[in-house]
């Protein structure tokens, strides 16, 4: 069932694990479960922010998380029961454009039951 994509429909959502394998373990859980189409591993960046009155100093692994606004209310409650911090960053950034087939293919892939065939890089 192919659906028609508008950009509006597409959210990027950013957040950041302490390590790689709380990152690896997070995004392998969101794509199998369909809350995401692709995400993207980055590496290990420095975080400095002020939490409980001290200001923190911290290596994070950041992921790029590719999803639907239709699948974000799951995802977030996923990102949340998932991950290891009290209070994750969890960002949804909107996508004003994109490839329209790129944008088909994150629809399809958070689709409980996507279309056979359907396979595009992140």
């Amino acid at each position: 069932m192919e659906m028609p994509q508008t950009s509006a429909q597409t959210l990027l959502i950013l957040t950041n694990l302490p390590d790689e394998a709380s990152a690896q373990a997070l995004a392998t859980m969101l794509v199998s479960g369909r809350l995401a189409a692709c995400i993207n591993v980055l590496a290990p960046c420095r975080s400095v922010y002020r939490w409980q009155g001290a200001i923190e100093n911290a290596q994070e692994v950041p992921l790029l998380i590719k999803t639907t606004t239709a699948r974000y209310a799951d995802l977030e409650a996923a990102i949340r029961a998932g991950h290891p911090y009290e209070l994750p960053e969890i960002i949804a950034v909107p996508v004003a454009h994109g490839l329209p087939e790129y944008l088909n293919w994150v629809v399809t892939e958070t689709l409980a039951e996507p279309a056979a065939g359907n396979a595009a890089p992140c």
